[in-house]
C-alpha cells in the first residue's frame, strides 16, 4: 500500500457519523422467523434479544454506487481501503439498558483505529469503530465495538489449523443447518449486499470459496440465542466474540456453550465441520 493510500486512509480515524432508524414490531417478527422461534408477535414496548440490534442502521448506499461484491465502494463510515475482501472480525456489545419494540433509535459512531499488518495470505487492515445506540428517550443503551478487516484473495488453497475449543464439557449444545435460504433472509433482514451470502456462482467463481459464507453477524446471533434460550433467568451485559475461521452454507455447524464457575458468565463457540472453533464469545451477566 502506497504512503499516499495510508495516509487517505489514516484521515478517516477519528470521522463521526449519526444515522436515524426504526424498531418496526414486523423486523422483529421476521428475524424470529428466520430462526423458527415460533414466538407470539411482538407488542410495542418489548425488550429487543441481545444481538438482534444487528438488523438496523444499514449502509443505504445506492446501486450506482456498489462495487462488483455488492459492498459500497466508499461512504458511510468504513473507509475506501484498496483491498478487495472485507470481513466482519468480530465485536464488543454492552448492553446499558434494553432497546423496546417500536423505538426510535439513534446511533453514533466514530472510527477509533486502522491498522496495516502483514497476514499469512498479505497485507491486512483492521478497521475499528465504536458505535452507540440512543433509544427513545435519548438514554444510552447499546454500545458496540467493531472490528472490520480488509484483506487480499487468498489463491493458495491452504487453509489454517483448526481452532481447538476452551470448552472441556458443554453445558449446552445445538445444530445449525444453514442454507441459502436462512443467508438470503438475514441478508434482506440487514440490508446485507454482500454476495458471499447469496450469489453461489459469484462466491464459488471470482472469491473462490467452497461455498456462500454464513455472515459473522449471524453466527454471533446464533451463540447470543443458545445463551438466551439456555440461560433464560439472566440478563446479559456484554457480549464479545471473535470469529476465527469461515462457516460454509454447505455443512451444518455446531453450537456449545458452558457457564463459568460462579455463574458470573459463559463462554460460547460455533464449531464448524472440521471441528475447530470458528466463534468464540464470552458473555458477562448482569
Amino acid at each position: 500500500m502506497s504512503d499516499s493510500e495510508q495516509s487517505d486512509m489514516q484521515a478517516w480515524v477519528g470521522r463521526l457519523s449519526t444515522e436515524h432508524d426504526l424498531i418496526t414490531l414486523a423486523s422483529l417478527d421476521r428475524l424470529g422467523a428466520t430462526f423458527d422461534r415460533g414466538d407470539p408477535p411482538y407488542r410495542k414496548g418489548d425488550p429487543v434479544p441481545p444481538m438482534w440490534h444487528m438488523m438496523y442502521f444499514p449502509m443505504l448506499a445506492p446501486l450506482s454506487e456498489l462495487g462488483v461484491d455488492g459492498l459500497p465502494e466508499r461512504g458511510g463510515l468504513l473507509p475506501p481501503i484498496p483491498l478487495p475482501r472485507r470481513m466482519f472480525a468480530g465485536a464488543k456489545t454492552t448492553y446499558h439498558r434494553p432497546l423496546r419494540a417500536g423505538d426510535e433509535i439513534r446511533r453514533e459512531g466514530v472510527i477509533e483505529s486502522i491498522v496495516e499488518k502483514q497476514g499469512r495470505t498479505g497485507p491486512l487492515v483492521f478497521v475499528k469503530t465504536v458505535l452507540k445506540i440512543y433509544g427513545e428517550n435519548g438514554e444510552h443503551a447499546v454500545t458496540e465495538e467493531q472490528d472490520v478487516v480488509y484483506r487480499e484473495l487468498d489463491t493458495s488453497g491452504k487453509t489454517p489449523p483448526p481452532v481447538p475449543s476452551e470448552i472441556a464439557e458443554p453445558d449446552w449444545r445445538r445444530t445449525i443447518s444453514p442454507n441459502p435460504v436462512m443467508l438470503f433472509r438475514y441478508s434482506a433482514l440487514t440490508f446485507n449486499n454482500h454476495r458471499i451470502h447469496y450469489d453461489q456462482p459469484y462466491t464459488t467463481q471470482e472469491e473462490g470459496y467452497p461455498g456462500l459464507l454464513v455472515h459473522g453477524p449471524l453466527i454471533a446471533t446464533c451463540l447470543a440465542e443458545l445463551v438466551r434460550d439456555s440461560a433464560p433467568d439472566r440478563t446479559v451485559h456484554s457480549f464479545a466474540y471473535r470469529a476465527m475461521s469461515p462457516l460454509y452454507a454447505t455443512s451444518d455447524f455446531g453450537l456449545v456453550g458452558a457457564m463459568d464457575p460462579g455463574g458470573a458468565g459463559c463462554r460460547v463457540e460455533a464449531i464448524g465441520p472440521d471441528g475447530g472453533v470458528a466463534m468464540a464469545a464470552t458473555v458477562a451477566f448482569k
